[in-house]
């Protein structure tokens, strides 16, 4: 019999996982620790987790996992279109977490060879999405700032299937203005091209929802944007992101997905996690203070160069402490630590690290354990 290699489709031969924050089971495992003895910084969610309605809705829906879930997740969909003005249900599509709909979009609208716009650094699964739905990559540098130039990612779009943007963007905490956006989704139908815009992030923003586009769908049909329950809702391990855009790209989706992709219990927690408005007014009140304490605390730190952020997470260059990321992070590992070393995000070098906004003790862990790692290089 021929090796399983050898019987791989071809498009599949090179493909290799992404690396991602949150790897504490593994984490963990490599350095002697019990999974709840790990502080996660690598992980940009929610620090005071999920809402405790949220939990309660899920133990309610205990019974029903004897039954299939609603394929469709028509109730939350409906929950989801309410949330937001001028949409309907029609206009969302609920996946398994937002990864799954990276993919889902990318195989449901991109052929063989089609050319897909990517700015770098960016998050990783765009470009895997792509190249296992066997499509080409163009990659659009970003400034040194992390800014993206509109009139290169503009022209950059000639001849482009699809264009991935994620606002603010991971790894940078960089948050681009609904003007430059729009210009970009205008530019790209004129092109025939479809812009999948991820806003996963942009809850953490103050009035963040200003900057966002959902309230464009109707105006631009090329245009799809994606949520997530994962990160200001703390769902993280139920796996619950959502899309919004025109009925006739949903509909394509939908058509297009695996059936029962949202179990009963992640559907009926997303549902009371949506209408709690109360925690989520929490959750802001403490990223806003606790972004501004973290961030005073590691500009202190002379070896770290620390990026304006507007999501709830820093990156920072770490080079003149003498230490690559990775040396930075296994540091912080033996003492417990969690953080992300972002050398595997094209775009960035070895020397780059981002680290989450959590609650007060938490973050004055965190520069504690960097001021032991950094010695002589913290002060005024």
């Amino acid at each position: 019999m021929n090796s399983a290699i050898s019987m791989i489709r071809e498009k599949n031969k090179n493909l290799k996982p992404c690396i991602h924050g949150g790897a504490v089971w593994e984490a963990a495992s490599m350095a002697g620790f019990r999974r709840e003895e790990i502080l996660d910084f690598s992980s940009s969610v929610n620090p005071l987790g999920p809402s405790p309605n949220a939990l309660e809705a899920m133990r309610g829906s205990f019974g029903q996992i004897a039954s299939y879930p609603d394929s469709n997740s028509t109730q939350l969909r409906k929950v989801i279109a309410n949330h937001f003005k001028g949409i309907s249900g029609d206009n969302v599509i609920v996946g398994n977490g937002s990864t799954e709909l990276i993919y889902l979009f990318a195989e449901t609208f991109m052929e063989r060879g089609d050319l897909a716009l990517v700015p770098a650094p960016t998050f990783s699964e765009y470009e895997r999405a792509v190249r296992k739905a066997e499509g080409r990559l163009k990659f659009v540098k970003l400034d040194s700032r992390f800014h993206v130039n509109p009139n290169a990612f503009a022209r950059a779009l000639k001849g482009s299937r699809v264009a991935f943007f994620c606002n603010p963007n991971n790894p940078t905490s960089v948050l681009t203005p609904a003007e430059r956006l729009t210009a970009i989704v205008e530019r790209a139908l004129e092109e025939n091209a479809f812009v999948f815009l991820d806003e996963d992030f942009l809850e953490f923003v103050d009035e963040g929802e200003r900057f966002s586009l959902i309230s464009k769908i109707r105006l631009y049909a090329n245009l799809f944007v994606l949520r997530s329950f994962t990160k200001i809702f703390g769902l993280t391990g139920l796996r619950v992101g959502y899309g919004i855009a025109s009925e006739e790209i949903i509909s394509l989706m939908l058509d297009a997905k695996l059936p029962w992709n949202v179990n009963c219990l992640a559907q009926s927690a997303a549902v009371a996690a949506l209408a709690d408005e109360e925690h989520l007014k929490k959750t802001r009140e403490l990223i806003r203070g606790e972004k501004a304490f973290l961030t005073h605390g590691l500009k202190r730190i002379k070896a770290f160069k620390v990026f304006p952020a507007d999501a709830n997470f820093i990156l920072m260059d770490v080079r003149q402490s003498g230490y690559t990321a990775a040396q930075v992070a296994e540091k912080l590992l033996r003492k417990g630590i969690l953080i992300r070393d972002c050398s595997s995000f094209r775009g960035l070098d070895e020397y780059y690290v981002r680290v989450a906004v959590k609650t007060r003790r938490e973050n004055e862990r965190l520069l504690e354990a960097f001021e032991e790692i950094v010695g002589e290089n913290y002060g005024e």
